[in-house]
C-alpha cells in the first residue's frame, strides 16, 4: 500500500505519522501520479508544525514531482512515463492573480504531496524540466515560480538590471540564478560569509554581511553610484522592509515575498512616497507562468541548488534541518 504522512488537526511535529493511502484511478481530465519527489518551503513549515495549522488532518507539502502511471479519459497532455511537476494554485491557470487564500494549495486547504500516489486534474501538473530529477522538478513549484513571477511577469528584469537578494533560501537563489541568466547584475546579502562565498560562486556581483552591516540597503545603493537598484526581492519582511526601501532606485520594484521575521511592520511611508516606488505581494503564480519558467530552464540548461535530501519518513527531521537555518538552497524529500 502506499505511503502517506498525516499531519493531524492544528498541526505539531508531535502530530505527524506515516499511514498509507491509494489514489484511485484517474476520471475524465485526471492523470495518476506515482510521486518521488517533493521540497520544503516556510509555507509548509508553518502548516506541519502547527504556526498556521490544518483544520482537520491533512497530507502536506505543495510542493510534488513524480512520473505519470495512468490518464483519464480525454487527457490528451500527459501520457504514461511523463515526468510532471505540481503547481501551487490548480486552479489559477493563466492572467491576473485569481486567488486569495490557500484553499486550494496542496498540503494547506486539500491534501499535498507527501505520499506516493496521487490522482488529480491535469491543471494541478505541468511538464517537469528535462533530464531533471524529481527532487530537483519538485524545487519548482514554489521557489522557483515564485522567483519567475516577480522577475519577469510582476517586473520585466532586463540585462543591465541591478537585483538585490535576501538570503540564502530557496526563492532568493533562484532569483540570483534567474537574473544572472537574464544578464542583470546581483547583490546578495546573507548574515554568513561562507554562505556569502558560496553565492560569490553562484555569481553573485556584489555580496553583503547584514549582521556586520545594518545599513546594508545604503550599501547595495552604494554599490549602483547612488541610484538605486532596480528590484528588490525581499523575503524578510518587517525586519527588512525599511532597508530594501533604502536600497531601491526611484520608481523601482519591491516584491514583498517572506515574512520570516514576522507579520506585521511599520513601513515607512515618506520613503515610499518619494522614490513612488512599486510594493509588489508576490503568492507563487499561475500555470502559465509556470509553463513559461520550465520552457526557459529547458533552453538555458541551469539546475537547482539542494542543500540535503531526506526520506519521506524523515519529514520532521528535514523539517529541524530547516529550523536550523543552515541550509544553503532546497531542502528536499526524495522517496
Amino acid at each position: 500500500m502506499p505511503k502517506a504522512m498525516i499531519v493531524d488537526t492544528g498541526g505539531g511535529f508531535e502530530k505527524v505519522s506515516v499511514s498509507e493511502r491509494a489514489a484511485p484511478a484517474p476520471g475524465p481530465g485526471e492523470i495518476k501520479v506515482r510521486v518521488h519527489g517533493s521540497s520544503l518551503n516556510y509555507h509548509d513549515y508553518v502548516v506541519v508544525c502547527g504556526v498556521w495549522g490544518p483544520a482537520e488532518p491533512r497530507i502536506p507539502m505543495a510542493d510534488g514531482a513524480g512520473e505519470v502511471v495512468a490518464v483519464g479519459e480525454g487527457v490528451s497532455e500527459f501520457a504514461p512515463g511523463d515526468h510532471v511537476v505540481s503547481t501551487f494554485f490548480p486552479t489559477w491557470l493563466d492572467g491576473t492573480p485569481q486567488v486569495e487564500n490557500f484553499a486550494s494549495v496542496p498540503g494547506d486547504g486539500i491534501d499535498g504531496f507527501a505520499r506516493e500516489e496521487v490522482t488529480a486534474s491535469v491543471n494541478a501538473f505541468t511538464h517537469a524540466p528535462k533530464g531533471w530529477s524529481h527532487a530537483e522538478a519538485a524545487t519548482l513549484t514554489t521557489a522557483g515560480l515564485t522567483a519567475w513571477r516577480a522577475l519577469f511577469s510582476d517586473d520585466r528584469l532586463k540585462p543591465g538590471d541591478t537585483i538585490l537578494v535576501q538570503g540564502t533560501g530557496g526563492v532568493s537563489i533562484f532569483a540570483l540564478q534567474f537574473a544572472k541568466l537574464a544578464g542583470a547584475t546581483v547583490i546578495a546579502t546573507s548574515s554568513s560569509d561562507e554562505k556569502l562565498d558560496r553565492l560569490k560562486a553562484l555569481g553573485a556581483d556584489h555580496v553583503i554581511n547584514y549582521r556586520s552591516d545594518a545599513a546594508w540597503g545604503e550599501t547595495a545603493r552604494g554599490l549602483t553610484g547612488g541610484r538605486g537598484v532596480d528590484h528588490v526581492v525581499d523575503v524578510g519582511g518587517p525586519s527588512t522592509l525599511d532597508q530594501s526601501l533604502a536600497a531601491v532606485r526611484v520608481a523601482g520594484h519591491i516584491s514583498v515575498i517572506g515574512i520570516l521575521s514576522g507579520v506585521e511592520c511599520n513601513l515607512q511611508l515618506v520613503p515610499a512616497l518619494l522614490k513612488q516606488v512599486r510594493l509588489q505581494g508576490v503568492l507563487v503564480g499561475s500555470r502559465a507562468q509556470q509553463i513559461d519558467m520550465i520552457r526557459a530552464i529547458d533552453r538555458n540548461g541551469m539546475r537547482p541548488v539542494i542543500d540535503k535530501v531526506f526520506a519521506l519518513e524523515e519529514l520532521v527531521a528535514a523539517f529541524r534541518h530547516q529550523e536550523s537555518n543552515k541550509h544553503f538552497g532546497k531542502i528536499c524529500l526524495e522517496f
